[in-house]
């Protein structure tokens, strides 16, 4: 699903921005510059991972990275590329949310099973097309 939604990504003009990115650099245009591990409690992500996620936001100018309050920390904070993504990445995410919820309401049984179903669902209609048609929808 990763690859459709870079592949939506693309087809917009936005190239290097990784689904991954998306959660992380609406976070930060809502609350402002964090630190890594400010950023990571609030996604709910290790450290580890969050700081690997910013190294990549950072290779593709959508962030900035300068000293924190001490010499351990970071303090992470939009560049203007980052900033003016968040509009198309929050209605990318709800698109998504609402493809996911449809695949969702198409599976009528436990997740032992989900991924063949997923499968079937998606060769029906690719996770693409799925986010297209919800971003085609008005913002709610």
């Amino acid at each position: 699903m990763d690859a459709e939604i870079e592949q939506i990504y693309l087809a917009r003009g936005i190239e290097g921005v990784r689904p991954r990115f998306a959660y992380p650099l609406i976070r930060l245009a809502h609350t402002g510059p964090l630190t890594i591990g400010e950023l990571a409690e609030s996604l709910g992500r290790s450290h580890s991972a969050v700081s690997q996620t910013v190294a990549a936001m950072r290779r593709e100018n959508l962030v900035t990275s300068e000293p924190g309050p001490d010499a351990r920390t970071r303090r992470i904070d939009l560049t203007e590329r980052g900033r003016e993504l968040v509009p198309f990445l929050e209605a990318e995410w709800r698109a998504t949310h609402a493809a996911v919820t449809e695949l969702d309401a198409e599976i009528p049984y436990a997740l032992s099973t989900v991924v063949a179903d997923l499968r079937r669902a998606l060769e029906r209609r690719a996770m693409r097309q799925r986010i297209l048609d919800h971003l085609r929808e008005p913002p709610r």
